[in-house]
């Protein structure tokens, strides 16, 4: 009888590890920043906290809102919880740093928002925010960490932080190759919060992960990230949203698939975008059939890739209409617009991040958590 390998110990997100943290919450009066993803098993962090008698005062809401329930881009509002009666106060609306009103009344913060390992995924912005906020008001930041499902590799290009956005706000590569928590850690450590302020920071590791490990989410960590696949192309697809080209916005295949409407007879795949309550509200090309190709049966190899990018490049007939401003912002810097309108091939144009993706991936050991995929 043949020998079966032996299964990896199950993963323990920081979340399930009560005891770590349980005695720096019981007694004091607690915040929660959170949504739908911080899970403790099957049962959200919020009423696992309040069964073992935690005093949570008020929930920070990051995008999507505390249920993920919110379309991209819309602006959350201050509420209370229908499921539990707590206040759920916005970090995605007039503002994205906690004011010092908002922690007043609180003695500690605690962080669960589970992460995809994409620079622009505006969580690890919110991440920041948090941390500036807690070092100012002197307020102790717990974060619960999980496993970063793109963490098993590394590349793009490092920001230019003359292109410091909410959308990217360090001088880190597109798939950065940290989980939240190895996040938080450089942050404080490069000295990146302003003013350099320290944050009071912990963090509860998971337990029995590496990066080399291989983690399928178990719920969709935004509404429009709907399976692992998705979770997967998101760091290629992304740079889509900064061209006249959709992505799949308003349909139920997101980050799976892109066309435009003048690929008609170009491409056999089709889409038709249209506004869907709580994924994509007005999404680009809305109401218009777009031409372009599936990505939902590919086999996905562990990599940050331009060939999609460039294929439609190539064979978009008004090409002084595919770029945004915004995909300059995305990307970080301006350099790889004006090497893809020049003809540079994608060899030639990750030539060009290599020295800084070095030194990115040097500075990274010292954060580390987990044993790397290397």
């Amino acid at each position: 009888m043949a020998c079966s390998e032996a299964q990896p110990p199950r993963l323990i997100v920081g979340a399930e590890q009560t005891d770590e943290y349980l005695p720096q919450l019981l007694g004091k009066r607690v915040a929660v920043v959170t949504n739908h993803s911080g899970l403790v098993k099957e049962t959200h962090l919020v009423d696992t906290l309040r069964a073992l008698g935690v005093d949570i005062e008020k929930v920070l809401a990051p995008e999507h809102g505390f249920r993920g329930d919110r379309s991209d881009g819309i602006l959350i509002t201050d509420g209370k919880d229908t499921q539990t009666g707590l206040p759920v106060v916005s970090i995605y609306g007039k503002t994205k740093k906690p004011t010092p009103a908002m922690l007043h009344d609180v003695e500690v913060v605690v962080f669960d928002i589970q992460d995809v390992g994409a620079r622009f995924f505006t969580y690890i912005s919110t991440l920041h925010y948090v941390m500036e906020a807690c070092a100012e008001n002197d307020k102790p930041l717990i974060v619960l960490d999980r496993p970063n499902p793109n963490g098993m590799y590394i590349d793009g290009p490092v920001l230019d932080t003359a292109y410091r956005s909410f959308v990217g706000m360090h001088p880190i590569p597109v798939v950065h190759g940290l989980t939240i928590g190895e996040l938080a850690r450089m942050i404080n450590g490069q000295g990146w919060l302003e003013k350099g302020v320290q944050c009071d920071l912990t963090i509860i590791p998971v337990k029995h992960y590496t990066h080399a490990r291989s983690y399928h989410l178990p719920v969709k960590p935004s509404p429009n990230l709907p399976n692992a696949l998705a979770v997967r192309l998101y760091p290629s697809l992304a740079l889509f949203e900064g061209t006249d080209v959709s992505v799949g916005r308003g349909t139920y295949q997101p980050f799976l698939q892109f066309g435009h409407p003048s690929f008609e007879g170009v491409f056999s795949h089709s889409f038709t975008p249209s506004s869907i309550p709580g994924m994509s509200k007005y999404p680009p090309h809305e109401g218009e059939v777009c031409y372009g190709q599936s990505l939902q049966n590919i086999v996905f190899e562990p990599h940050f890739t331009l060939d999609y990018l460039l294929l439609v490049y190539r064979d978009f007939e008004k090409k002084d209409e595919f770029f945004k401003p915004y995909f300059n912002t995305l990307l970080g810097q301006q350099n790889t617009m004006k090497q893809i309108e020049e003809g540079l091939s994608a060899e030639e144009i990750r030539s060009t991040w290599q020295k800084d993706l070095e030194s990115y991936k040097r500075m990274r050991k010292k954060y580390l958590l987990y044993d790397d995929f290397e």
